[in-house]
């Protein structure tokens, strides 16, 4: 399904010779070589006030992108996994101070790296158990091990554990592995992006008795009309947007050895990077959110998952353990699955405090702005996601776009 505006701009508020800006802008990220192509659309109460394309979804066999072409959402399906998981909490199935141990035994006892080499790292006992909270907030001491930043990253690496996961291992064997291998620190005490999200996942298939992708379909895909997101493609779907990376010259190229396992069914079904969607599905995931939950969850529970819940009220930059570029640190606090803004002017970008937003690795974005009634949606193919400032960018083009 595409989507296609359904206002007009200066109807809801906008300026359309500013909104124009946006594509004029953007496109020269594709005319000169460092994007292939990209969808952006912009509303406000729900009703599309802006919907644009442009360039190649696949740039080598000349397919332009198209309003229904399809994306890797990579970590925007953080927000999808941490929503499946706030539907059980809402069921009284789970409280977030509980440890995860009580489903997930593994993770009982857990080490936590103190200093030494990837050869002989000296860890010690965690003094606090890993929480539901803690996954969700990215406070639980889990890591990636594509940041190449830390001796816990490199572990993660040896045990098979990179950008992809280890062959042959699903989602239970996933987390064992996960549970074998040292905190980057004592959970609660900082924030460290990584695969929280993807344990969460696993939390849920042993909570619900059902496996993360069909709960995940069948309590949020469905009911919200989401038909066209999947955790796979069929080989050779043509509407699928190819994947690239930067070269050094500042152009891009092709990388197909990532790119190729969208038409892979998932072996560990990964809550935290897993799913394939459009622009006008992730509309309609923005929209329920924008009205507080519309049935999927309750109003207060959306509301209180988009409150800052690092501890101590702190923001991203004084708990970051760093090696992360998906957003801005200073005055963004983080939710139950979302960053949120407490204070724009830190980050000098401005967005309404209470926006909360994430992103994904291809360089795409999202936002809902509850003061403004705003969502926005931004998809494109390039990895990774810091290369180029595009998130900081369609915040001062749209907002000095209204006008009301």
């Amino acid at each position: 399904m595409s989507i296609q505006p359904e206002v007009a701009p200066e109807q809801a508020g906008f300026d359309a010779r500013r909104l124009a800006r946006l594509d004029a802008h953007f496109a020269r990220y594709v005319d000169d070589g460092r994007l292939a192509g990209w969808q952006l659309t912009v509303a406000r109460d729900g009703r599309v006030v802006h919907s644009s394309v442009y360039g190649h979804r696949d740039t080598e066999a000349g397919l332009p992108v198209e309003p229904d072409t399809l994306w890797r959402l990579y970590s925007m399906t953080k927000p999808i996994t941490s929503v499946a998981a706030m539907m059980l909490w809402e069921e009284g199935r789970f409280e977030l101070t509980d440890p995860i141990a009580g489903w997930l035994p593994e993770f009982r006892d857990m080490r936590v790296y103190q200093k030494g080499s990837v050869s002989q790292p000296f860890t010690v006992p965690a003094t606090e158990p890993i929480r539901v909270w803690h996954l969700l907030t990215h406070t639980s001491g889990l890591t990636y091990g594509f940041l190449n930043t830390s001796v816990v990253d490199a572990l993660y690496r040896k045990a098979g554990y990179d950008t992809a996961g280890k062959p042959g291992a699903d989602l239970a064997e996933t987390c064992r592995d996960y549970a074998a291998l040292p905190l980057l620190f004592q959970p609660g005490t900082a924030w460290g992006y990584g695969v929280s999200t993807d344990v969460l996942g696993r939390l849920i298939e042993v909570i619900s008795g059902v496996s993360l992708p069909e709960f995940v379909r069948t309590r949020i895909l469905e009911p919200l009309g989401m038909g066209d997101t999947t955790w796979s493609v069929r080989p050779g779907e043509p509407r699928m947007a190819a994947l690239y990376v930067p070269t050094p010259d500042g152009r891009r190229v092709r990388f197909d050895p990532m790119g190729r396992l969208a038409y892979e069914e998932p072996e560990a079904p990964s809550g935290g990077g897993g799913l394939i969607s459009t622009a006008a599905d992730y509309q309609r995931f923005m929209n329920m959110l924008l009205n507080r939950g519309a049935g999927l969850l309750g109003p207060r529970t959306v509301g209180f998952m988009t409150r800052n819940h690092l501890p101590g009220g702190a923001d991203l930059d004084t708990l970051q353990t760093g090696g992360f570029a998906e957003t801005t640190f200073e005055g963004i606090g983080f939710g139950l699955g979302f960053a949120v803004v407490r204070d724009p002017v830190p980050a000098r970008v401005w967005s309404s405090p209470g926006t909360f937003y994430w992103g994904g690795a291809a360089s795409t974005a999202f936002w809902v702005d509850p003061v403004e009634r705003l969502t926005v949606g931004f998809y494109t193919q390039l990895v990774p996601s810091s290369t180029y400032p595009l998130r900081s960018q369609l915040r001062q083009l749209i907002y000095s776009a209204l006008t009301d």
